[in-house]
């Protein structure tokens, strides 16, 4: 009777797995209508979570075998979708990143998934969905093997919608935080505006940080001049603080400024910003200038930042 119950169990847990993977998708040849099989997805999806990684840590991480991820790796960098750079310190290992066109596509599958979960969950009543969700959590927690990591994040490039969010965010935080009026969201607007009318797309950029498919921080790198690049509007919201993304923003910025060519990358900030400057000294820039102003209802103390590169 004892091992008559354990095998209803046990297909119990077959029949589900059958009835989802089917309802999902993941039976389909390609996910989400793209060139990608579902593995080759969540190996992308896997590098826009890292700055840099390594075949062995990728293949660690998702339980693959070295010679499939090996051919997956191959595929991409055929198709120019990651960069390898190889290791300082072992010449044996290659450090992983997604290049240009696979942030791209990471961008296009996370918004696909996005909207096909969106879709079908949202044929569901409200009670439904929360039951749902519920039960997928109890599915997590009984089968977590290992303490629940720090929340990771992603980055990936701007698309339809993010400038509203960089502004808006701007406005809200800076006045919440240190008081300052709408001043400050029309000149964030203002600069928002600037970028997108004039994008280069060979030398500027916009990165935004999510976690768990909320935006959670942005940051600017555009043209000073034919040799320096301008830092713009680091924010990280507050429920995201203390995962490491205000470094990676910038260490981000830095890696395309010199990737492009530009010899020098300059900022401009306020001293009542500690986190910020924090993270500006971290990362190599150093303080150049310094000037008094009154500006979004308060008296403040503006700096100018630079690094070589």
């Amino acid at each position: 009777m004892v091992q008559a119950d354990f095998d209803r169990r046990v297909a119990a847990v077959r029949r589900f797995n059958r009835f989802y993977t089917k309802h999902i998708g993941l039976l389909r040849e390609h996910l989400l209508e793209s060139p990608f099989s579902l593995t080759e997805a969540r190996v992308i999806y896997e590098l826009a979570h890292h700055e840099r990684t390594t075949a062995t840590e990728l293949g660690r991480e998702l339980g693959l075998d070295a010679g499939y991820l090996s051919r997956i790796l191959r595929r991409f960098a055929k198709h120019e979708l990651i960069d390898r750079k190889p290791s300082k310190s072992d010449g044996r290992q290659r450090f992983l990143s997604l290049a240009r066109p696979g942030q791209r596509a990471f961008a296009k599958l996370n918004r696909d998934s996005h909207e096909e979960i969106g879709a079908w969950l949202g044929r569901l009543p409200k009670a439904s969905q929360n039951d749902l969700v519920a039960a997928m959590h109890t599915i997590d927690e009984v089968l977590r093997t290992e303490p629940e990591e720090k929340a990771s994040f992603l980055l990936r490039p701007h698309q339809p919608g993010d400038m509203g969010w960089v502004v808006g965010r701007h406005g809200a935080l800076y006045a919440q935080e240190y008081g300052w009026d709408e001043r400050f969201e029309a000149l964030v607007a203002e600069i928002v505006a600037k970028f997108i009318k004039r994008y280069d797309g060979k030398r500027e950029r916009c990165w935004i940080a999510e976690v768990e498919g909320e935006n959670a921080g942005s940051v600017f790198c555009v043209k000073e001049s034919a040799t320096v690049a301008r830092l713009r509007l680091l924010l990280v919201e507050p429920r995201a603080r203390g995962l490491g993304i205000g470094t990676r923003l910038v260490n981000e910025c830095l890696r395309f400024a010199r990737e492009v060519g530009y010899r020098k990358i300059t900022l401009w900030t306020n001293d009542v910003l500690d986190a910020a400057r924090h993270i500006y000294e971290k990362t190599g820039f150093r303080l150049v200038h310094e000037e008094a102003h009154h500006s979004f209802g308060h008296d403040l103390v503006g700096q100018t930042w630079e690094r070589e590169l």
